[in-house]
């Protein structure tokens, strides 16, 4: 008698379990990829990862392989067998995502190597594992040779472009190095205090919480934290009573010196940090207007105001050409936060490094110009405007507002409040002042000049 065979259908294959962490790697290395190749901003490409469960340290690789592509590439290239460059774009940046955390990461080499071998297959580029696995042991084992033979370049030992190394030492001299140093250490979290929230009593209640923060010297209103936290941590943040802000952008509001029953303008508004320190440091203003050109990044003006509880007129304008809306001669405080460069801030934002080019600098040189002019015209005669960059470069700064003065005879410089502590390291430059990155006030680059109409 014939036994009859049950025939079962095959298990499931098994998806392939690639080593903790891998997956973590190949995420970071995917940011980097759409920075260095698609353009895209760092926060833009790290979009992606919102979602994950391991997003705090796919940005903090992401991050860090930005700040030093630019001295990890140069290091990998001899390693390859044909051109760097003709590799594909995303098994590149995986290499250079793994070179950093081989070089800077407190985990072992060896180990790091096989994550990327495992990363490579969650990219997409499983058939180069051999590449990537033969690179980055070559990487580990030479990496000391290969590092020095590319750190003979200043401009790769600091991992910045050439031409801002350039630009940097034209305008700074020997300072140079000082800024291209501090652009590569990782920026303190500092938060501005609402006056409601006096530093003491944050400090007892951050220390009470087992952490640690300290008050800065030259800002009453300003404290340091020890180590970065998640914002929805920080007492009073929800109520708008603690804010982080950079205590070089702290100035912004406290220079334009404004006072009760004034009309101030916020040019170039977004994010709207700025707008809401104006609101909370003179309430009583007759009327405060915030513009931006970008109706999207408008809206987080808005969130910033609304989760303290202040209210301002929001006006999507490009202020390269004065809207109808605005009146001439109105406003009695303008602030202009031009857009620029944003060389000042590269320490928050290395991705700049790899997105900006020399060209760009003219191009924002034009618009700051033409944004100036306009703020002016709104400016009511003995009004005082307070025209800022975070940038490092003169050409965007005192460049800019000398241009403007030499053609403006209604325009005269302002001097620095009597009653506003200048931070320390603070420069005074041919019209204006200058703050570089981390300098005696640790502050990021930042530069302010003030505008009287006669």
């Amino acid at each position: 008698m014939k036994r009859s065979v049950v025939r079962r259908n095959p298990p499931p294959a098994r998806r392939a379990r690639h080593a903790p962490g891998a997956e973590t790697l190949a995420h970071a290395a995917i940011a980097v990829h759409d920075v260095v190749y698609d353009g895209r901003s760092a926060d833009a490409a790290l979009e992606a990862a919102q979602e994950r469960v391991d997003r705090a340290a796919v940005r903090a690789i992401a991050l860090g392989t930005l700040r030093w592509y630019l001295r990890l590439q140069p290091a990998l290239a001899p390693l390859s067998s044909r051109p760097f460059d003709e590799l594909s774009p995303k098994l590149a940046a995986l290499l250079v995502t793994a070179a950093h955390q081989v070089e800077y990461s407190r985990g072992a080499a060896e180990a790091q190597v096989h994550l990327a071998v495992d990363a490579s297959r969650v990219i997409g580029e499983g058939r180069a594992s051999g590449v990537v696995n033969a690179m980055l042991r070559r990487f580990v084992a030479q990496r000391a040779e290969l590092l020095a033979v590319a750190d003979a370049e200043v401009a790769q030992r600091h991992a910045h472009p050439r031409w801002l190394v350039e630009h940097l030492r034209a305008a700074w001299g020997e300072r140079h190095e000082e800024i291209l140093a501090a652009n590569n250490q990782h920026p303190p979290m500092v938060l501005r205090l609402d006056a409601a929230l006096p530093a003491d009593d944050f400090l007892r209640s951050w220390r009470a919480l087992g952490r640690d923060a300290r008050a800065v010297e030259w800002r009453p209103d300003a404290v340091v934290l020890e180590r970065p936290v998640a914002v929805q941590t920080l007492p009073g943040f929800e109520v708008g009573a603690v804010s982080v802000q950079d205590g070089g952008a702290q100035l912004a509001a406290l220079l334009l010196d404004a006072k009760s029953g004034m009309r101030v303008l916020d040019a170039c508004a977004a994010p709207g940090g700025k707008t809401l320190h104006i609101a909370q440091a003179t309430p009583d203003l007759a009327e405060l207007i915030a513009v931006d050109a970008d109706r999207l990044r408008l809206a987080r003006v808005r969130e910033n105001l609304q989760r303290a509880g202040r209210d301002a007129v929001l006006v999507t304008a490009d202020l390269r050409e004065r809207p109808p809306s605005l009146s001439a001669a109105y406003f009695d405080r303008i602030l202009v936060d031009a857009p620029c460069s944003a060389t000042g801030v590269i320490r928050r934002h290395p991705d700049i490094k790899l997105l900006r080019r020399a060209s760009d600098i003219d191009g924002f040189v034009a618009t700051q110009r033409r944004i100036l002019a306009t703020a002016f015209e709104l400016l009511r005669p003995g009004g005082r405007l307070i025209y800022c960059t975070c940038s490092v470069l003169p050409a965007e700064n005192e460049g800019v507002v000398a241009a403007f003065l030499s053609g403006e005879s209604r325009a005269i410089p302002g001097a620095w409040p009597e009653r506003l502590v200048s931070p320390p390291g603070l420069l005074e430059r041919s019209v204006g002042w200058q703050l570089l990155p981390g300098g005696g006030a640790g502050t990021d680059g930042f530069y302010y000049a003030c505008l009287e109409r006669k």
